[in-house]
């Protein structure tokens, strides 16, 4: 019923990581596609960008907080351990008969949220849900690693869901995970298993790590299976998809999935080069600036789709 996004203003430049690590501005945009990202100042936190996307949503929808049920928010990058980013949320939104909690499934966690409101609005237990996603990766990302520094992003999305009868909304969600992956993708620091300490901190467990080169080709075969899986499942054919949404981690794995799937240009939305790999935010505010530009028509058929830590993967039809 509605979309909402909200970025932080600070833009970080391919230009000014030039001069904090050994990369360049034609390598990023030759390698990822990316011209700029979006970076959170000190005391931005998550909760914040969340909060921001979701009253734009809740504007659009022209729904109060007070007639949600339940808030369902993606994120690996939480205020804190606990209390989760959902409740913090429904606390500023004044939410106060809404369930929230959050969903840990790296850039693949809006759509597992949404997987999960839609169960739970199907089950009839709810039937008004903000679903988010949200990440402050600046705050994890270690800017001495050039393999990982300039891919990514900070910012929040967020859509509303209602129940309702009638041919549009969430046609299938289809999620997938694979737990010996884990180490390609992971923040070492700061769980149960390695605490903070002295030690960690000086040897920068605390930022995220990952091996480029083995993500990018698995993520290439998921991506596209979990599409043509999606299409399967719904006996529909690549060439009635009106927009492709994909998870904006690298251009290079969105032209190729593209390509798989037989999908012209015009048929895959790209803002990567604006935003960088903002994780489980990339899709909704991907959605909501399709939605706010046009790109989106009523009756349109939408596929979401989108690859992260642990590993997971997934995606998701929609009838606009």
């Amino acid at each position: 019923m509605g979309t909402g996004s909200y970025v932080p203003e600070k833009v970080l430049t391919n230009q000014e990581l030039e001069r904090i690590v050994d990369t360049s501005n034609e390598w990023i945009i030759s390698r990822t596609g990316i011209k700029e990202r979006r970076i959170t100042t000190d005391g931005e936190a998550s909760s914040a960008l969340a909060t921001n996307a979701a009253e734009n949503a809740l504007e659009m929808a022209g729904i109060s907080p007070e007639e949600l049920d339940l808030i369902v928010v993606g994120t690996v990058t939480p205020d804190m351990l606990f209390p989760s980013v959902g409740c913090m949320v429904q606390d500023k939104l004044g939410a106060k008969k809404a369930a929230a909690f959050d969903v840990s499934a790296g850039c693949t966690g809006f759509i597992y949220a949404l997987s999960v409101a839609n169960s739970l609005i199907r089950s009839d237990t709810y039937k008004k849900a903000l679903v988010i996603g949200t990440e402050n990766l600046s705050k994890i990302t270690d800017y001495q690693d050039r393999g990982t520094c300039v891919l990514l992003g900070d910012g929040s999305g967020a859509v509303v869901l209602v129940r309702e009868e009638g041919e549009r909304g969430i046609i299938s969600t289809h999620l997938h995970s694979d737990g010996s992956y884990g180490n390609l993708l992971y923040q070492p620091g700061g769980g149960t298993a390695v605490p903070a300490t002295h030690e960690s901190i000086d040897n920068r467990l605390h930022y995220l790590k990952m091996d480029g080169n083995k993500i990018f080709k698995i993520a290439v075969k998921s991506l596209e299976d979990a599409v043509l899986e999606t299409l399967a499942f719904n006996n529909i054919k690549d060439s009635e998809i009106d927009l492709l949404i994909p998870h904006q981690a690298n251009l290079r794995i969105i032209q190729a999935i593209a390509k798989r799937l037989n999908l012209p240009e015009e048929k895959v939305f790209v803002n990567i080069h604006k935003y960088g790999n903002t994780s489980s935010a990339s899709i909704p505010i991907a959605l909501d600036e399709a939605n706010r530009t046009g790109r989106i028509k009523e009756g349109n058929l939408l596929i979401f789709n989108a690859f992260g830590a642990g590993l997971t993967w997934g995606a998701a039809m929609v009838r606009w």
